[in-house]
């Protein structure tokens, strides 16, 4: 059955900075243009970052195509290695500040609005070995001065601000499993992480408090959620539920939305001698700074069961010795990526947040998949995705059935926009609603994106795919 949003649901896009930009004319690098630039063979097909979707370059024709696709509001994010020269005095590079006011008014003049974030994976290289990255506290506090200059620079240009996408990415790609820069394995290490950056977070929101001028302006930060479910009901499964849920997402939504830590989690942390280091004023500072809205990341659920080797075996401390994965039988997959496609968690995400986070206002940051070898569903010039388009109607249908439900949700971002770098995947997949070809970077609509185009100008989404005209040009 066909499914109608409210009016003033809003319909966009995400991206990032690194993903999108290029590295043109940018002073300094971030951990993942350093590791492109010493192991370029970590990269699939050797492709790193200093083109991406030249969108650099390209932004005015880039913007207008995003707007021909129906994408409403566009979350990218200020790359700190573009906008900042010196990052202890965080002095700004005016060609960096002058791009992103740029792009900010060609957003204002299509009618596109900016979700603005201040950190996407992109720490800038020389913290991480001078400091040890997020380790470091006093990173944390650089961090902030970026933030700070972000906010004295574009509020009058921005009222929607993000502090970090996805801090649990942070932790598992640098500290536990090897697939971001400096690719280390030290448990104890991405406890102390996960603590500082949700630290970093309410820093930031104190600054903008001090900062901000507009009073329609909000700030907050995106989580990516992935829902635990148990192999079965039985008393280890559920017990290994419990711990993967403590530590994948309450560990980051309780101090972001509560201001304080899951006391279950901090006691098996003590217990374990992984605890964070951390002070009284520290832990009032993310007290007293909570956000006012909640960017929700959700492309696959998580299955565990209880570990095949008792957790007190001699063995380093790991988040997942309390867990083992679970794979479901019969579960739908996206095997380009090696993704369980499950759209009904986007409704039990929902109502975790309206029935334990006090049903604060949200979104779908991003929501999206990655198909590899696109170019065999190329028909006269457009890719006929009709796979995507299944994909964001099955959990349309899930998100529509949670606001009927009380569900505080106000807008769906799809991952992507346009065809973008993706880490060492590069453009492995593509999550796009407009195709780049990469051998001359021109870009066009792929079916979904003029879907998606119908979907935004009227809130309504048909039931089935075979239901949507292609307007291909």
């Amino acid at each position: 059955m066909a499914i109608q949003f409210p009016a003033d649901f809003t319909w966009g896009a995400a991206t990032s900075g690194p993903q999108a930009e290029g590295t043109f004319h940018k002073k300094h690098e971030n951990i993942f243009d350093y590791h492109y630039h010493t192991r370029p063979q970590d990269f699939y097909h050797y492709v790193g970052p200093d083109v991406a979707s030249n969108f650099y370059n390209d932004y005015e024709q880039d913007l207008k195509l995003l707007k021909q696709a129906g994408v409403q509001a566009l979350r990218i994010s200020i790359q700190w290695t573009r906008l900042i020269d010196d990052p202890e005095a965080a002095t700004v590079d005016p060609a960096g500040a002058d791009y992103y006011h740029r792009v900010f008014a060609t957003m204002h003049e299509l009618g596109i609005t900016p979700y603005v974030n201040l950190h996407h994976f992109d720490l800038p290289v020389a913290l991480q070995h001078r400091y040890g990255g997020w380790q470091s506290k006093h990173v944390v506090d650089l961090y902030v001065k970026f933030a700070q200059r972000c906010f004295e620079l574009f509020s009058d240009q921005v009222t929607h601000w993000f502090t970090f996408n996805e801090p649990k990415v942070i932790v598992d790609g640098q500290y536990l499993y090897q697939f971001h820069y400096p690719n280390l394995v030290d448990g104890k290490a991405a406890v102390q992480v996960a603590y500082n950056l949700n630290l970093a977070s309410a820093k930031a929101v104190a600054a903008f408090r001090k900062i901000n001028r507009q009073p329609q302006a909000t700030i907050g930060t995106i989580i990516n959620l992935t829902p635990v479910y148990p192999a079965s009901q039985s008393a280890g499964d559920l017990e290994a539920a419990r711990f993967a849920e403590l530590w994948a997402n309450d560990l980051y939504l309780e101090p972001a939305i509560h201001g304080r830590f899951p006391e279950a989690l901090v006691e098996r942390l003590k217990q374990d001698h992984v605890l964070w280091q951390a002070t009284p004023e520290e832990l009032a500072v993310i007290a007293a700074n909570r956000i006012d809205v909640l960017g929700v990341n959700y492309y696959h659920p998580c299955r565990v069961q209880a570990p095949a080797v008792a957790p007190d075996s001699l063995q380093p401390w790991l988040p997942d010795i309390y867990f083992d994965a679970y794979e479901l039988p019969g579960r739908k997959m996206n095997l380009d990526k090696g993704w369980e496609i499950y759209p009904d968690a986007l409704y039990d995400i929902a109502m975790t947040i309206k029935n334990r986070y006090g049903n604060i206002d949200w979104f779908v940051a991003e929501n999206g998949i990655g198909v590899a070898d696109e170019e065999r569903f190329l028909q006269n010039e457009v890719v006929q995705d009709d796979y995507r388009i299944q994909f964001m109607t099955d959990h349309l249908s899930f998100l529509h059935q949670a606001i009927e439900k009380g569900a505080n949700c106000h807008g769906y971002f799809v991952w992507t926009g346009i065809d973008c770098w993706s880490w060492l995947n590069a453009y492995k997949n593509r999550y796009g609603l407009i195709r780049n070809n990469l051998r001359n970077q021109t870009k066009s609509l792929k079916k979904s994106g003029y879907w998606f185009c119908q979907v935004a100008a009227t809130g309504h989404v048909p039931d089935t795919c075979s239901q949507t005209e292609q307007v291909a040009e």
